[in-house]
């Protein structure tokens, strides 16, 4: 099933696919990882990611802020840019946080049943 499989179904809404989408990019995770640190301007992030030009940067950048993962605003000729967690908690309350209580329960379960019946 692909990701336009899901558009419009309430199990998986269309902004969860976004941030699914932005974060399995392992550069796009490492620019969340610099901004989670510390507000940074375009051009900060760019130096950040030597290995990158900064067309590559800004391409990444976009997808983050269509996931409404990260924040710009322009403050004179620069752009400062913001983690905005709530896409990730979001996901985490949704997704993990449910699926962590599941694998305690049954752990519970197993524990409760030495015997592994």
């Amino acid at each position: 099933m692909t990701a336009a499989d899901h558009k419009g179904s309430p199990e998986i809404p269309e902004d969860d696919d976004a941030v699914f989408k932005a974060l399995a990019s392992a550069t796009r995770r490492r620019m969340l990882d610099a901004l989670k640190a510390a507000p940074r301007t375009t051009g900060e992030l760019c130096s950040l990611l030597p290995e990158l030009d900064r067309t590559t940067v800004l391409q990444h950048l976009r997808v983050l802020e269509r996931a409404r993962l990260v924040e710009g605003r322009r403050v004179g000729r620069e752009r400062h840019l913001t983690l905005a967690p709530l896409p990730i908690k979001r996901i985490h309350d949704r997704w993990i946080g449910e699926y962590a209580r599941a694998a305690v329960d049954l752990l519970g379960r197993l524990e409760d049943d030495p015997g592994g019946r």
